[in-house]
């Protein structure tokens, strides 16, 4: 079997299928594996002295282990069965893109505050945020969710495609323990400051170009010149070196403003604003968002299948 058919039949098949069902609640997932590692490594070795140190031993840790495993898993079944090789790689490969369970949440918030009110709305938001959604507008649950999703797009869809096309699915599930071990200690709290540092600046790094394709795939598929200009303007905005981008990107696209004060744990943080127009957002625009990040996600399968047909010379 061809090694092109090896790369892009698994893409194409966990694309289908988390566009079909999305995240598999009900079945296990890595990630919650990868979840447990970290809890257990974190609760062994956040204390005492040397935090800084530990916390960088864990994160190299962790990252090259996964990456091993799945190299490993992934050689042996192309010995053993080229068949079973497709079906694993194809597996991994939906389980990690998060393109439609990503939406999903954020239709969730939508319909929460459409059908039973602020309250509601604010709840369902605070699954997905960080910040303190408890005093949020209408508005303000709107920008998260339009913020959120636009930074997502990036951690959970273009940034894990990246990894897969140059690293396989050993690289896509080393990004996304890279990227898990951010979201649950990457934080500068006192808890996590020293021992989450390395965790941080690491999925900065790992991000970087992601975040910047994301954004120029957004204004590409939209064909919004304000998107493109926004992107340039805004994207160095953002305390997060990425983030702003594909926020830039959206904000240029809606024609509208994020940023602004925002509590985290009980602390005010005033963020950077990003965009001109502060308009008031409509509900129905989710729909755009929708459209988005399915084209975005879409465009990337389609660029990298092309990169490697065109690299082959079969295209």
């Amino acid at each position: 079997m061809e090694q092109i058919t090896l790369i892009i039949i698994p893409l194409l098949i966990g694309y289908v299928l988390d566009l079909i069902f999305g995240d598999p609640r009900k079945l296990p997932h890595p990630i919650v594996g990868f979840g447990n590692s970290i809890s257990f490594l974190t609760k062994l070795l956040n204390n005492g002295k040397n935090r800084l140190i530990k916390g960088a031993f864990m994160c190299l840790f962790l990252a090259s282990s996964v990456f091993a495993l799945f190299y490993f898993s992934s050689y042996l079944l192309l010995q053993i069965d080229q068949y079973a090789y497709l079906i694993f790689t194809s597996i991994f490969v939906f389980y990690g893109l998060a393109n439609k369970s990503l939406l999903q949440e954020g239709v969730e918030v939508f319909h929460h505050l459409n059908t039973m009110g602020l309250e509601a709305g604010r709840k369902r938001l605070s699954w997905i945020v960080g910040r303190d959604t408890s005093q949020l507008s209408e508005q303000e649950i709107r920008l998260a969710v339009f913020e959120t999703l636009s930074e997502n797009l990036s951690d959970g869809v273009v940034a894990p495609l990246f990894y897969y096309a140059i690293g396989g699915v050993p690289g896509m599930m080393c990004y996304k323990m890279i990227n898990t071990m951010d979201s649950m200690i990457g934080y500068k709290n006192e808890k996590f400051i020293l021992f989450g540092r390395f965790a941080a600046r690491l999925d900065d790094l790992v991000n970087f170009i992601p975040a910047r394709i994301t954004a120029l795939l957004m204004a590409l598929v939209t064909l919004n010149y304000r998107s493109l200009k926004f992107i340039f303007k805004y994207g160095k905005a953002h305390t997060s070196p990425n983030a702003g981008y594909p926020e830039s990107a959206l904000a240029g696209i809606l024609n509208c403003r994020f940023g602004g004060a925002h509590d985290y744990g009980g602390k005010s943080v005033d963020k950077p604003f990003i965009g001109e127009n502060d308009r008031l957002l409509k509900n129905e625009e989710i729909n755009k968002i929708k459209y988005i990040n399915h084209a975005v996600c879409f465009v990337s399968i389609v660029l990298i299948s092309t990169c490697y047909l065109a690299w082959n010379g079969l295209f």
